[in-house]
Protein backbone atom coordinates (compact mmCIF):
# COMPACT_ATOMS: atom_id res chain seq x y z
CA UNK A 1 0.00 0.00 0.00
CA UNK A 2 1.07 3.52 -1.00
CA UNK A 3 2.11 5.72 1.95
CA UNK A 4 5.05 7.24 1.63
CA UNK A 5 7.07 8.21 4.38
CA UNK A 6 6.23 7.48 7.74
CA UNK A 7 6.85 10.53 9.94
CA UNK A 8 9.33 13.84 9.52
CA UNK A 9 12.53 15.04 9.26
CA UNK A 10 13.57 17.59 12.32
CA UNK A 11 17.32 19.60 12.73
CA UNK A 12 19.40 17.83 15.33
CA UNK A 13 22.69 18.47 16.23
CA UNK A 14 25.51 15.99 16.97
CA UNK A 15 28.91 16.12 16.81
CA UNK A 16 29.72 19.30 16.38
CA UNK A 17 27.34 18.76 12.96
CA UNK A 18 23.41 19.24 11.82
CA UNK A 19 22.14 16.01 10.97
CA UNK A 20 18.46 15.25 9.73
CA UNK A 21 16.68 13.01 12.39
CA UNK A 22 13.79 11.10 11.79
CA UNK A 23 10.71 11.57 13.92
CA UNK A 24 7.90 9.10 13.25
CA UNK A 25 4.24 9.34 12.84
CA UNK A 26 1.97 8.03 15.68
CA UNK A 27 0.47 4.81 15.60
CA UNK A 28 -1.50 2.81 14.27
CA UNK A 29 -0.34 3.38 10.22
CA UNK A 30 -2.80 5.62 8.19
CA UNK A 31 -3.93 4.08 5.98
CA UNK A 32 -4.59 1.26 7.78
CA UNK A 33 -3.19 -1.66 7.55
CA UNK A 34 -4.13 -4.25 4.27
CA UNK A 35 -5.33 -7.75 5.77
CA UNK A 36 -7.10 -8.89 2.70
CA UNK A 37 -6.02 -12.18 0.78
CA UNK A 38 -2.61 -14.17 1.98
CA UNK A 39 -2.21 -11.57 4.92
CA UNK A 40 -4.56 -12.74 6.43
CA UNK A 41 -4.41 -16.27 6.34
CA UNK A 42 -0.75 -15.70 7.44
CA UNK A 43 -2.41 -13.66 10.43
CA UNK A 44 -4.57 -16.83 11.32
CA UNK A 45 -1.61 -19.26 10.89
CA UNK A 46 0.86 -17.28 13.11
CA UNK A 47 -1.80 -17.20 16.07
CA UNK A 48 -2.85 -20.96 15.68
CA UNK A 49 0.94 -21.52 16.26
CA UNK A 50 1.09 -19.32 18.78
CA UNK A 51 -2.00 -21.31 20.93
CA UNK A 52 -0.44 -24.78 20.25
CA UNK A 53 2.84 -22.81 21.84
CA UNK A 54 0.67 -21.79 25.19
CA UNK A 55 -1.15 -24.74 25.01
CA UNK A 56 2.00 -26.56 25.42
CA UNK A 57 2.99 -26.03 28.74
CA UNK A 58 0.37 -29.07 29.34
CA UNK A 59 2.00 -31.54 27.91
CA UNK A 60 5.10 -30.43 30.35
CA UNK A 61 5.96 -32.07 33.50
CA UNK A 62 6.65 -28.46 35.20
CA UNK A 63 6.61 -25.33 32.72
CA UNK A 64 8.94 -23.67 34.69
CA UNK A 65 11.55 -26.00 34.30
CA UNK A 66 11.53 -25.08 30.49
CA UNK A 67 11.06 -21.56 30.99
CA UNK A 68 13.95 -21.46 33.01
CA UNK A 69 16.60 -22.50 29.93
CA UNK A 70 14.21 -21.13 27.46
CA UNK A 71 14.39 -17.97 28.83
CA UNK A 72 18.15 -18.01 29.33
CA UNK A 73 18.64 -19.52 25.80
CA UNK A 74 16.97 -16.44 24.30
CA UNK A 75 18.88 -14.11 26.35
CA UNK A 76 21.87 -15.49 25.03
CA UNK A 77 20.61 -14.64 20.99
CA UNK A 78 19.01 -11.53 21.64
CA UNK A 79 22.56 -10.33 23.31
CA UNK A 80 24.63 -12.03 20.80
CA UNK A 81 22.65 -9.78 18.11
CA UNK A 82 24.43 -6.87 19.91
CA UNK A 83 27.58 -8.71 19.46
CA UNK A 84 28.16 -10.33 23.17
CA UNK A 85 29.97 -13.76 22.68
CA UNK A 86 28.41 -15.35 26.11
CA UNK A 87 27.23 -18.95 25.47
CA UNK A 88 24.57 -20.16 27.56
CA UNK A 89 26.99 -22.42 29.00
CA UNK A 90 28.59 -18.83 30.03
CA UNK A 91 25.34 -18.06 31.28
CA UNK A 92 25.06 -20.75 33.76
CA UNK A 93 28.60 -20.94 34.85
CA UNK A 94 28.11 -17.27 35.87
CA UNK A 95 24.87 -17.96 37.71
CA UNK A 96 26.82 -20.93 39.93
CA UNK A 97 28.62 -19.09 42.48
CA UNK A 98 30.72 -21.76 42.92
CA UNK A 99 31.88 -21.12 38.99
CA UNK A 100 33.90 -18.21 39.00
CA UNK A 101 35.91 -17.10 35.98
CA UNK A 102 34.10 -16.83 32.89
CA UNK A 103 34.16 -14.23 30.79
CA UNK A 104 32.44 -10.78 32.72
CA UNK A 105 31.22 -8.30 30.37
CA UNK A 106 29.78 -10.40 27.73
CA UNK A 107 28.06 -12.71 30.44
CA UNK A 108 26.87 -10.03 32.79
CA UNK A 109 24.80 -8.22 29.90
CA UNK A 110 22.97 -11.26 29.18
CA UNK A 111 22.47 -11.91 32.98
CA UNK A 112 20.76 -8.54 32.87
CA UNK A 113 18.56 -9.35 29.95
CA UNK A 114 17.51 -12.12 32.28
CA UNK A 115 16.31 -10.03 34.84
CA UNK A 116 14.67 -7.39 32.45
CA UNK A 117 12.40 -9.47 31.69
CA UNK A 118 11.72 -11.19 35.01
CA UNK A 119 11.20 -7.93 36.15
CA UNK A 120 8.61 -6.52 33.99
CA UNK A 121 7.03 -10.15 33.53
CA UNK A 122 6.45 -10.14 37.92
CA UNK A 123 5.34 -6.24 37.21
CA UNK A 124 2.43 -7.40 34.77
CA UNK A 125 1.47 -10.46 36.78
CA UNK A 126 1.00 -7.98 39.64
CA UNK A 127 -1.33 -5.75 37.63
CA UNK A 128 0.97 -3.01 36.85
CA UNK A 129 0.09 -1.55 33.09
CA UNK A 130 2.13 -1.84 29.89
CA UNK A 131 3.58 1.64 29.78
CA UNK A 132 6.52 3.94 29.16
CA UNK A 133 7.94 3.64 33.19
CA UNK A 134 7.43 -0.10 32.88
CA UNK A 135 9.95 -0.09 29.76
CA UNK A 136 12.37 2.52 31.94
CA UNK A 137 12.06 -0.11 34.77
CA UNK A 138 13.35 -2.62 32.81
CA UNK A 139 15.80 -0.88 31.17
CA UNK A 140 17.49 -0.10 34.53
CA UNK A 141 17.45 -3.98 34.65
CA UNK A 142 18.64 -4.29 31.92
CA UNK A 143 21.93 -1.80 31.76
CA UNK A 144 22.87 -2.32 35.83
CA UNK A 145 26.29 -3.95 35.76
CA UNK A 146 28.16 -4.08 32.88
CA UNK A 147 28.75 -2.65 29.75
CA UNK A 148 26.10 0.53 29.51
CA UNK A 149 25.90 0.92 32.74
CA UNK A 150 27.20 4.27 32.85
CA UNK A 151 24.59 5.65 29.79
CA UNK A 152 21.49 6.81 31.90
CA UNK A 153 19.50 3.60 32.87
CA UNK A 154 16.27 4.16 33.26
CA UNK A 155 16.20 7.40 31.45
CA UNK A 156 14.94 8.49 27.57
CA UNK A 157 17.69 9.77 26.17
CA UNK A 158 19.13 13.72 26.49
CA UNK A 159 21.43 13.59 23.73
CA UNK A 160 21.24 12.58 19.53
CA UNK A 161 22.13 8.91 19.00
CA UNK A 162 22.39 7.30 15.51
CA UNK A 163 22.73 3.66 13.63
CA UNK A 164 25.54 2.81 11.92
CA UNK A 165 28.35 4.96 10.47
CA UNK A 166 30.97 6.62 12.43
CA UNK A 167 29.33 9.62 13.12
CA UNK A 168 26.07 11.26 12.71
CA UNK A 169 26.64 12.88 9.15
CA UNK A 170 27.37 9.07 7.78
CA UNK A 171 24.65 7.25 9.67
CA UNK A 172 22.55 4.67 8.51
CA UNK A 173 19.89 6.08 10.46
CA UNK A 174 19.42 9.06 12.93
CA UNK A 175 16.14 8.51 15.03
CA UNK A 176 14.66 11.66 16.82
CA UNK A 177 15.62 14.55 18.60
CA UNK A 178 16.75 14.04 22.19
CA UNK A 179 13.57 16.87 22.44
CA UNK A 180 11.07 14.66 20.74
CA UNK A 181 12.25 11.41 22.79
CA UNK A 182 9.25 12.25 25.19
CA UNK A 183 6.29 13.20 22.71
CA UNK A 184 7.12 9.99 20.69
CA UNK A 185 6.90 7.87 23.58
CA UNK A 186 4.04 8.80 25.24
CA UNK A 187 1.78 8.15 21.63
CA UNK A 188 3.44 4.48 21.54
CA UNK A 189 2.14 4.37 25.14
CA UNK A 190 -1.17 5.50 24.33
CA UNK A 191 -0.85 3.01 21.26
CA UNK A 192 -0.29 -0.05 23.80
CA UNK A 193 -3.40 0.68 25.70
CA UNK A 194 -5.87 1.14 22.91
CA UNK A 195 -8.48 -0.92 22.90
CA UNK A 196 -11.01 0.62 20.31
CA UNK A 197 -8.70 0.30 16.99
CA UNK A 198 -9.74 -3.53 16.58
CA UNK A 199 -6.42 -4.45 16.35
CA UNK A 200 -5.14 -8.45 17.02
CA UNK A 201 -2.29 -8.04 19.59
CA UNK A 202 0.19 -10.04 17.38
CA UNK A 203 -0.47 -6.97 15.16
CA UNK A 204 -0.10 -4.46 17.38
CA UNK A 205 3.13 -6.38 18.65
CA UNK A 206 4.41 -6.06 14.90
CA UNK A 207 4.01 -2.16 14.93
CA UNK A 208 4.81 -1.40 18.38
CA UNK A 209 8.37 -3.19 17.79
CA UNK A 210 9.09 -0.99 14.51
CA UNK A 211 8.08 2.18 16.20
CA UNK A 212 10.45 1.38 19.58
CA UNK A 213 13.35 0.91 17.08
CA UNK A 214 12.87 3.64 15.08
CA UNK A 215 12.39 6.29 18.26
CA UNK A 216 15.86 4.62 19.94
CA UNK A 217 14.66 6.07 23.31
CA UNK A 218 17.49 4.92 25.46
CA UNK A 219 21.57 5.53 24.60
CA UNK A 220 21.87 2.20 24.93
CA UNK A 221 19.86 -1.18 25.06
CA UNK A 222 17.49 -0.40 22.73
CA UNK A 223 17.51 -3.35 20.34
CA UNK A 224 17.05 -6.17 23.57
CA UNK A 225 14.17 -4.11 25.15
CA UNK A 226 12.43 -3.76 21.57
CA UNK A 227 12.57 -7.75 21.64
CA UNK A 228 11.65 -7.46 24.92
CA UNK A 229 8.75 -5.62 24.35
CA UNK A 230 7.30 -7.83 21.86
CA UNK A 231 6.84 -11.09 24.72
CA UNK A 232 6.08 -8.43 27.15
CA UNK A 233 2.99 -7.43 24.35
CA UNK A 234 2.11 -11.26 23.62
CA UNK A 235 1.54 -12.10 27.62
CA UNK A 236 -0.28 -8.63 28.07
CA UNK A 237 -2.95 -9.36 25.36
CA UNK A 238 -3.23 -12.80 26.84
CA UNK A 239 -2.08 -14.74 23.42
CA UNK A 240 0.75 -16.24 26.03
CA UNK A 241 0.44 -17.29 29.63
CA UNK A 242 4.37 -17.64 29.70
CA UNK A 243 6.98 -15.35 27.91
CA UNK A 244 7.64 -18.40 25.41
CA UNK A 245 7.96 -16.34 22.11
CA UNK A 246 11.06 -14.92 21.00
CA UNK A 247 11.84 -13.32 17.62
CA UNK A 248 15.96 -13.48 17.86
CA UNK A 249 17.09 -16.07 16.53
CA UNK A 250 14.52 -15.34 13.48
CA UNK A 251 16.05 -11.85 13.37
CA UNK A 252 19.23 -12.76 13.64
CA UNK A 253 19.31 -15.81 10.92
CA UNK A 254 17.40 -12.94 8.50
CA UNK A 255 19.34 -9.60 9.94
CA UNK A 256 19.57 -8.15 6.71
CA UNK A 257 16.10 -8.70 5.61
CA UNK A 258 15.11 -7.46 9.29
CA UNK A 259 16.95 -4.30 9.28
CA UNK A 260 15.92 -3.59 5.36
CA UNK A 261 11.97 -3.99 6.49
CA UNK A 262 12.21 -1.67 9.02
CA UNK A 263 14.11 0.73 7.05
CA UNK A 264 10.89 0.31 4.37
CA UNK A 265 8.46 1.04 6.76
CA UNK A 266 10.35 4.54 7.83
CA UNK A 267 10.83 5.44 4.15
CA UNK A 268 7.88 3.90 1.60
CA UNK A 269 5.12 3.31 4.74
CA UNK A 270 5.62 -0.22 3.63
CA UNK A 271 4.03 -1.51 6.88
CA UNK A 272 2.32 -4.38 4.93
CA UNK A 273 5.55 -6.10 4.02
CA UNK A 274 7.18 -5.79 7.54
CA UNK A 275 4.13 -7.63 8.78
CA UNK A 276 4.52 -10.27 6.79
CA UNK A 277 8.24 -10.59 7.88
CA UNK A 278 7.03 -10.79 11.41
CA UNK A 279 3.79 -12.94 11.07
CA UNK A 280 6.46 -15.78 9.60
CA UNK A 281 8.82 -15.08 11.92
CA UNK A 282 6.13 -15.57 14.70
CA UNK A 283 4.56 -18.64 12.99
CA UNK A 284 8.48 -20.34 12.22
CA UNK A 285 9.43 -19.52 16.24
CA UNK A 286 6.38 -20.83 17.86
CA UNK A 287 6.68 -24.17 15.68
CA UNK A 288 10.26 -24.26 16.41
CA UNK A 289 9.32 -23.74 20.67
CA UNK A 290 6.92 -26.37 20.17
CA UNK A 291 9.17 -28.77 18.87
CA UNK A 292 12.35 -28.31 21.55
CA UNK A 293 9.79 -28.44 24.23
CA UNK A 294 8.39 -31.70 23.19
CA UNK A 295 12.22 -33.15 22.33
CA UNK A 296 12.78 -32.10 25.78
CA UNK A 297 9.87 -34.21 27.64
CA UNK A 298 10.92 -37.16 24.76
CA UNK A 299 14.42 -36.96 26.63
CA UNK A 300 13.48 -36.24 29.94
CA UNK A 301 10.88 -39.26 29.92
CA UNK A 302 13.60 -41.64 28.15
CA UNK A 303 16.34 -40.98 30.20
CA UNK A 304 14.58 -41.51 33.08
CA UNK A 305 13.46 -45.02 31.94
CA UNK A 306 17.23 -45.78 31.99
CA UNK A 307 18.40 -44.27 34.48
CA UNK A 308 15.20 -46.23 36.31
CA UNK A 309 16.26 -49.48 34.97
CA UNK A 310 20.08 -48.87 36.53
CA UNK A 311 18.24 -49.30 40.04
CA UNK A 312 19.50 -45.89 41.41
CA UNK A 313 16.87 -44.15 43.32
CA UNK A 314 19.13 -41.21 44.26
CA UNK A 315 20.45 -41.00 40.47
CA UNK A 316 16.53 -40.38 39.74
CA UNK A 317 16.41 -37.50 42.67
CA UNK A 318 19.21 -35.89 41.22
CA UNK A 319 18.45 -36.33 37.36
CA UNK A 320 15.22 -34.59 38.35
CA UNK A 321 17.61 -31.62 39.97
CA UNK A 322 19.32 -31.27 36.53
CA UNK A 323 15.95 -30.99 34.96
CA UNK A 324 15.65 -27.68 37.17
CA UNK A 325 19.18 -26.52 36.10
CA UNK A 326 20.97 -28.34 33.49
CA UNK A 327 24.11 -27.05 34.12
CA UNK A 328 25.41 -27.19 38.30
CA UNK A 329 27.88 -27.80 41.21
CA UNK A 330 27.71 -31.08 42.88
CA UNK A 331 27.16 -29.10 45.75
CA UNK A 332 23.79 -27.24 44.18
CA UNK A 333 22.67 -30.75 43.48
CA UNK A 334 22.95 -32.74 46.33
CA UNK A 335 21.44 -29.22 47.89
CA UNK A 336 18.57 -29.74 45.01
CA UNK A 337 17.96 -33.24 45.74
CA UNK A 338 17.93 -33.22 49.06
CA UNK A 339 21.05 -35.63 49.10
CA UNK A 340 24.26 -35.45 51.35
CA UNK A 341 27.50 -34.37 49.22
CA UNK A 342 28.65 -38.49 49.36
CA UNK A 343 25.32 -40.32 48.28
CA UNK A 344 24.96 -37.16 45.63
CA UNK A 345 28.71 -37.45 44.09
CA UNK A 346 27.66 -41.70 44.25
CA UNK A 347 24.50 -40.74 42.17
CA UNK A 348 26.36 -38.13 39.46
CA UNK A 349 29.41 -40.51 38.80
CA UNK A 350 25.84 -43.32 38.06
CA UNK A 351 24.81 -40.54 35.60
CA UNK A 352 28.34 -40.21 34.36
CA UNK A 353 28.51 -43.78 33.41
CA UNK A 354 25.10 -43.77 31.72
CA UNK A 355 26.50 -41.02 29.43
CA UNK A 356 23.74 -38.54 30.58
CA UNK A 357 26.28 -35.94 32.52
CA UNK A 358 29.08 -34.60 32.08
CA UNK A 359 31.79 -33.16 34.11
CA UNK A 360 32.89 -29.97 32.73
CA UNK A 361 35.86 -28.27 34.69
CA UNK A 362 38.42 -31.76 34.83
CA UNK A 363 38.99 -30.30 38.58
CA UNK A 364 38.69 -32.48 41.62
CA UNK A 365 36.96 -29.72 43.81
CA UNK A 366 34.09 -27.57 42.66
CA UNK A 367 32.70 -29.96 40.10
CA UNK A 368 30.05 -28.74 37.54
CA UNK A 369 28.32 -31.07 35.50
CA UNK A 370 26.05 -30.51 32.55
CA UNK A 371 22.86 -32.48 31.49
CA UNK A 372 24.57 -32.35 27.84
CA UNK A 373 22.11 -33.88 25.74
CA UNK A 374 19.01 -30.79 28.03
CA UNK A 375 22.14 -28.08 26.82
CA UNK A 376 22.81 -29.75 23.21
CA UNK A 377 19.02 -29.14 22.32
CA UNK A 378 18.74 -25.76 23.39
CA UNK A 379 22.09 -24.70 21.92
CA UNK A 380 21.30 -26.34 18.33
CA UNK A 381 20.57 -22.69 16.83
CA UNK A 382 22.91 -20.65 18.30
CA UNK A 383 25.84 -22.35 18.27
CA UNK A 384 25.01 -22.91 14.49
CA UNK A 385 24.76 -18.82 14.14
CA UNK A 386 28.05 -18.18 16.38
Amino acid sequence: MKRDLTGHYAPSTAGGETVRAFVPAPLPPVPTLDLTGDRQQRLEQAILAVGRLDSVSALLPDPQLFLYAYVRREAVLSSQIEGTQSSLNDLLLFELDEAPGVPFDDVQEVSNYVAALEHGMARLREGFPLCNRLLREMHVQLMAKGRGSDKLPGEFRRSQNWIGGTRPGNAHFVPPPPQEVEGCMAALESFLHADDDGLPTLLRAALAHVQFETIHPFLDGNGRLGRLLIALLLHHGRLLKEPLLYLSLFFKQHRAEYYDRLDRVRSHGDWEAWVDFFLEGVEQTANGAVNTAQRLVALFQADHQRVQAAGSSSALRVLTALHQRPLSSLKSLATASGLSFPTASKAVLALANLDIVQELTGQRRNRVFAYSAYLAILNEDGEALS
